[in-house]
C-alpha cells in the first residue's frame, strides 16, 4: 500500500471549504467545526433547544428540567449532547414521529434527530431514554 508524507505547508483547493493552506489537522478541525457544525448552542437548565444550530450542548442544573424543540425545516438534522450533569432533562418536541419525550440523565447521553415533513424522528441515540 502506498503512503504519502506531507512536509511543510500544504495548499489545496476544495469547492466546499475554499483554499486549504497549512496544517492539515488544524484545517480539518477548524473547517469541519466552522462550516459543517457552525455555532454550538450552549443550553443551561430548562428552556428551548434552538433549531438554528446543528448541535446543542446541554448542561443540566436540576431534576426533570423541561426542554422544548420547535418544528424544524425539512431535511434538518439536530444533535443534542448532555455535557454537564446537574440532574436530568426531558425534551418534548412540538411534533415527533414514534416517540413523545427523550430523557437525558448522564453526561454523554446523546440523540440525533432528523426533521421531515411530518416531524422529528430519532435517527441515533446513546444513553437517552426514548418514550
Amino acid at each position: 500500500m502506498a503512503s504519502t508524507t506531507f512536509t511543510g505547508a500544504v495548499t489545496s483547493k476544495n469547492g466546499f471549504i475554499g483554499a486549504v493552506t497549512g496544517n492539515i489537522t488544524g484545517n480539518v478541525t477548524g473547517n469541519v467545526t466552522g462550516i459543517v457544525f457552525g455555532t454550538v448552542q450552549a443550553l443551561s437548565g430548562a428552556g428551548a433547544v434552538n433549531i438554528t444550530t446543528a448541535v446543542t450542548a446541554l448542561t443540566t442544573t436540576g431534576a426533570s428540567q423541561a426542554l422544548t424543540l420547535a418544528n424544524g425545516g425539512t431535511s434538518q438534522f439536530k444533535t443534542i449532547v448532555h455535557v454537564v450533569d446537574g440532574g436530568s432533562a426531558i425534551l418534548t418536541p412540538t411534533t415527533a414521529i414514534g416517540f413523545t419525550t427523550i430523557t437525558f440523565t448522564n453526561v454523554g447521553d446523546t440523540v440525533q434527530l432528523f426533521y421531515s415533513t411530518t416531524g422529528w424522528a430519532v435517527i441515533g441515540s446513546k444513553g437517552v431514554t426514548i418514550a
